[in-house]
């Protein structure tokens, strides 16, 4: 492992010399990730993507890219466009990515199931903003707000985050 990997551990996700407070999925770390499961998907995955929403924060990075109003994920796994950005209107089902609540203001977006999407293997697993402390997700990792916004203005394309079966 390398110091600039995130590395989820019991305590936390180790970044660069730190160890930052993180909620993981409802369903804890899995190795067998399914479609709407609420398990952290266990392995070594990249970030490949970064979105912010530019009415309300700055952009944490020079490649961050901007959040609009059309723009949603798809989460139909008899979609084409299964585990990818696809915007408004869309037919399929998908989750919202300018949500009313702060959870999405900032995302870096996972090569989890991508590009190349296999049907029920999962969808959007994320870095994002947390609920509260200790609050489980869906599946992906969250963060307190200023916490992400730390590594988000410390990370690269292709940043590794090892997710070990805890």
């Amino acid at each position: 492992m390398r110091l600039n990997d995130l590395v989820l551990t019991p305590q936390g996700v180790r970044f660069q010399g730190r160890l930052l407070p993180c909620a993981i999925g409802k369903a804890g770390v899995s190795r067998e990730k399914q479609e709407g499961d609420g398990a952290t998907p266990a392995g070594a995955h990249h970030i490949v993507g970064m979105l912010y929403r530019p009415d309300r924060i700055t952009a944490p990075n020079g490649w961050a890219l901007p959040i609009g109003p059309q723009d949603l994920w798809s989460d139909d796994a008899s979609d084409d466009h299964y585990n990818h950005m696809v915007r408004a209107p869309y037919r399929f089902s998908h989750e919202r990515l300018r949500r009313a609540d702060p959870l999405y203001d900032l995302i870096l977006v996972t090569d989890w199931n991508w590009p190349d999407a296999i049907t029920d293997r999962g969808s959007a697993i994320f870095l994002h903003q947390w609920r509260r402390p200790g609050y489980p997700t869906e599946g992906c990792i969250a963060f307190s707000r200023q916490n992400l916004r730390w590594i988000a203005e410390r990370i690269e394309p292709g940043t590794r985050v090892i997710v070990p079966q805890l």
